[in-house]
């Protein structure tokens, strides 16, 4: 990383799926190339097979398949759009 301050934010991890970040967000790549968003809620992903890194474009529903159960619930009853 740049070394630049950052701001903590609440993070969502989706099993066998993306990380959720409420934005606007700046994510600073491997590289160390920002990719900004102005979204509410971005996706960053987690399986590498993104065709969009460093954000998820949902490749991860065909490298990993799981059971249909498995839907990730936002702690406290908070739905996504409270962030």
């Amino acid at each position: 990383m740049s070394g630049e301050p950052t701001t903590a934010h609440e993070v969502l991890l989706c099993p066998d799926g993306p990380v959720l970040i409420p934005g606007p967000v700046t994510v600073e790549d491997e590289q160390g190339v920002k990719h900004h968003s102005e979204r509410p809620v971005v996706a960053l992903c987690r399986c590498g097979a993104s065709s969009v890194p460093p954000w998820c474009d949902g490749s991860h529903k065909q490298v990993r398949r799981r059971p249909a159960t498995a839907v990730p619930t936002p702690r406290s009853g908070r739905d996504l759009e409270d962030y």
